[in-house]
């Protein structure tokens, strides 16, 4: 006999820590954090059969007008998904549970593959997970499309890179871009620091410097120093920015320069002189950057990671407009995967990408960097919602964000005639 019990936080823990589904967003520190920064009522919920916990899962309830709620479980439930008879009880009582709460529907995004795919998204014969898929349709869920971008609340596709086999075969699976970077090791002396929340004014002026760039919204300098320190205090976040030293970095390439000045005027052939003579220049150059940098201690790139179970996610990260040529981002991503293997995790996820994006598209560039990290280019099966009341679902989805558009058209209209009538 299946019974859906509400679970003692450590209990809780214990059983979602240790899964191979584990995932940050069915932590009880998301939970927590998720109440605090989001309003959301979380409830850590665990399947049972003869007093065994053979399920488990985070909800996430958000309040609706007119008493209304919808559920969420971030990533989906914690279980064995290969056993049909728990994704079942697992799905019927956590429905019954969601009814008695005036709830619309409850939304999933199990974190299980849809297919493999090679590093292009091209599908490579094998296991997939259509039938899964299927099987949850038969048991009531709608599922929401296989979406190639960000339309959804977590990312369909991401990267995730295996560590258990060591530092050396990381290295030797990089694509030879990223090697070449990583070989050279740290050429501009740039400075590492790590764990301080000191950092997050440079942290979110990365994030700023990306939002502009890229023309993407962000969450406030607040959110992401909570984000930190209450995942922190478990050990479950960490916090990285790299610094250009102006000083340092000035008098180092100014040494570099006199150096080839000086073998520049020793030589006789014309095309050394010519090739060294490009290299002077983008020296040159590269000087002159750095001296209308203002700061002494510059912010280049950091990154916030979230780290759980076995697993490593680098969740918000950013990077500076200025001097990316100094490639610090590569420096930041490479210094996460050594601590990584270090502290014994097996997998680090790089937390989202699009589909195979053109080179126009706005992703090509994030999309091509983590490809270039030589990780696993992995799909996941999509949204999934159960409905629970079909007329207000409708009225939620689809009635309510038309309404909202609308409002949010005529409110533009309306300022730009204010705007126009007072010229």
């Amino acid at each position: 006999m299946y019974e859906l019990v509400t679970l003692e936080k450590d209990k809780f823990e214990n059983f979602v820590s240790t899964h191979n589904k584990s995932h940050f967003l069915q932590s009880t520190d998301w939970g927590e954090f998720a109440q605090k920064e989001k309003g959301l009522t979380p409830f850590y919920l665990g399947l049972t059969k003869e007093d065994k916990v053979v399920a488990a899962t985070l909800l996430l309830k958000k309040n609706l007008p007119l008493g209304y709620s919808y559920f969420y479980a971030p990533r989906g439930f914690v279980l064995d998904y290969n056993d049909k008879e728990v994704i079942k009880e697992m799905t019927q009582k956590t429905v019954s549970f969601i009814k008695k709460q005036k709830a619309i529907f409850l939304k999933i995004d199990p974190d299980v593959k849809l297919q493999q795919l090679d590093l292009d998204g091209n599908k490579i014969e094998g296991k997939d997970n259509y039938e899964l898929v299927d099987y949850l349709k038969k048991l009531g869920y709608k599922h929401l499309g296989y979406n190639k971008a960000f339309e959804h609340n977590q990312p369909r596709y991401t990267f995730r890179l295996d560590l258990t086999e060591g530092l050396e075969s990381i290295n030797n699976n990089l694509h030879s871009t990223t090697k070449k970077i990583i070989n050279k090791g740290n050429i501009y002396e740039l400075e590492i620091f790590k764990n301080d929340e000191k950092y997050i004014d440079d942290f979110y002026k990365t994030m700023q410097a990306t939002a502009d760039r890229e023309n993407i919204s962000i969450y406030s300098k607040q959110y992401y120093l909570s984000f930190y320190k209450d995942l922190h205090k478990n050990n479950h976040s960490d916090i990285y920015i790299v610094y250009l030293n102006k000083e340092k970095t000035l008098n180092l390439l100014n040494n570099n320069l006199s150096n080839l000045e000086e073998s520049s005027s020793k030589l006789t052939s014309e095309n050394k002189k010519k090739e060294l003579g490009n290299q002077i220049d983008r020296l040159n150059k590269l000087i002159s950057e750095i001296n209308n940098i203002k700061e002494d201690k510059y912010p280049l790139s950091s990154i916030i990671t979230t780290k759980y179970g076995d697993k490593v996610w680098t969740i918000h990260g950013g990077n500076s407009s200025e001097l990316r040529t100094l490639n610090a981002n590569y420096l930041i991503y490479y210094e996460i995967i050594k601590d990584a293997v270090k502290e014994g995790y097996k997998t680090i996820d790089f937390f989202g990408t699009s589909y195979n994006p053109s080179n126009d598209d706005p992703e090509y560039g994030i999309w091509l960097f983590k490809k270039r990290l030589g990780g696993e280019y992995t799909e996941f099966i999509g949204e999934l919602d159960y409905i629970t009341n079909h007329f207000m679902y409708f009225v939620f989805t689809k009635l309510v964000p038309i309404y909202r558009k609308t409002v949010k058209r005529k409110h533009i209209k309306e300022v730009k005639h204010a705007i126009n009538d007072s010229k």
